[in-house]
């Protein structure tokens, strides 16, 4: 398995830091309230009726806000293997550039946990691309297919030196590229995603 972080983290389009309205250099940014509710104990993860499995119990642990029914937050978990098994059913491929996009949020928890049987989805969706900006060690080199297409899909690859390796446009059309182990700058814009064809190096 490939190691480092996820398209989440490591693949991440990149935003210029920016001051908040009101602050200066000097001041820096406001204060952050970091005052989530408080998270109910594992030993206190029960349903009004009947039991957890170990599984779902995994799944709850340090999800549950106090007072709120750990039932409730299993069926949000539920509710996501249920809609990416409805789009592996349309098409795979959909299914995988919603868990990178984040369309389908908190899927890597769900899917560890709750349906595991869609594991080659996050592994897929790992190596993937988002809409967006990616620079130096955030390009993985390789054979890529987009998702979802707009009609204003676009895309760039740059080398070192600010030349352009490679552009084109889908034209709301499935399109396939390859990314060049020189390229040191990729955005894409209106694709939706891109995902790995084959392994890549």
């Amino acid at each position: 398995e490939r190691g480092g972080a996820g398209p989440a983290a490591a693949r991440a389009p990149i935003a210029a830091p920016s001051a908040g309205p009101g602050t200066t250099a000097a001041d820096g940014p406001p204060a952050r309230r970091t005052s989530e509710p408080p998270k109910l104990p594992s030993d206190e993860l029960t349903p009004a009726t009947g039991s957890f499995s170990r599984k779902q119990k995994e799944y709850l642990v340090d999800r549950v806000p106090r007072g709120m029914d750990p039932a409730a937050v299993l069926q949000t978990g539920q509710e996501t293997c249920d809609r990416l098994r409805f789009l592996v059913k349309a098409d795979r491929d959909v299914a995988v550039g919603a868990i990178v996009t984040g369309e389908i949020a908190d899927a890597k928890p769900a899917v560890e946990h709750l349906c595991t049987q869609h594991r080659d989805l996050l592994r897929e969706a790992d190596r993937a691309y988002p809409d967006g900006t990616y620079r130096n060690e955030q390009i993985r080199p390789g054979r890529y297919r987009d998702v979802s297409p707009t009609g204003n899909c676009t895309w760039q690859i740059t080398g070192a030196d600010g030349g352009t390796l490679d552009s084109g446009s889908a034209a709301g059309k499935r399109t396939s590229i390859t990314v060049p182990r020189q390229a040191r700058v990729f955005t894409s814009t209106g694709c939706y995603a891109w995902l790995p064809e084959g392994d890549l190096g």
